[in-house]
């Protein structure tokens, strides 16, 4: 990991665009050359982020998806930032593509089926090689211009040797009916193309996920 100056940030970051904030400052910057840099900022509280900071969780998984098989932003550096509050930054070159959600609110029915099947497959992949996605949802899986499925926002994830639980999967599950969007198209109108999809790569007893 990389310490950045105050002088050193802020030339990294000249002319960036603020594509996402909050109440502290920006969480993600677009920099001048259309790499990203996504910020970090550690809680007050003792917690596991002391030890490995979120920016590298970020960039490790990056590294590890790719090994397994999976599209992920390509990792340029992690940054520890200047300032007593011990942030951290991860800087990646971003994937093409727009969000599934996206995709899926402009595509006609049969697109739609075509890719919640592709979503299961997807989906079933992670969870078969070990792979707990905590925050998976529609926002953070993009649709590459030719048609492949990446990944983004990682660094809410863990990545084990064997395959997830059914009790794993069944959360993975429950966390995308949070989103109402997503819930209607996954488990409602295109439920059959997600089972379909899911079935094809996942082991026989975690099929019973979605039973009929």
């Amino acid at each position: 990991m990389q310490r950045l100056s105050q002088r050193e940030l802020e030339g990294l970051s000249a002319n960036a665009t603020v594509l996402e904030s909050d109440g502290l400052g920006p969480k993600v910057l677009k920099l001048a050359d259309g790499s990203f840099l996504k910020l970090f900022r550690k809680r007050p509280r003792l917690s596991s982020e002391t030890l490995r900071p979120y920016a590298r969780r970020f960039a490790d998984n990056a590294s590890t998806l790719k090994h397994l098989g999976f599209i992920s932003p390509e990792i340029i550096r992690v940054y520890a930032l200047p300032g007593p509050v011990n942030a951290t930054a991860v800087h990646y070159r971003p994937l093409p593509g727009e969000t599934l959600r996206q995709t899926l609110g402009e595509g006609s029915t049969e697109q739609r089926r075509a890719l919640v099947k592709q979503f299961g497959e997807l989906l079933a992949k992670l969870h078969e090689t070990g792979v707990y996605f905590r925050s998976v949802h529609l926002g953070n899986v993009l649709v590459l211009p030719d048609g492949q499925l990446g990944l983004i926002d990682l660094a809410d994830m863990r990545i084990g040797r064997f395959a997830l639980s059914l009790g794993k999967r069944r959360r993975n599950l429950k966390h995308m009916r949070r989103y109402a969007e997503d819930s209607h198209w996954l488990f409602e109108e295109h439920r059959g193309a997600l089972r379909d999809g899911y079935a094809r790569l996942a082991a026989k007893k975690a099929q019973q996920l979605f039973p009929d």
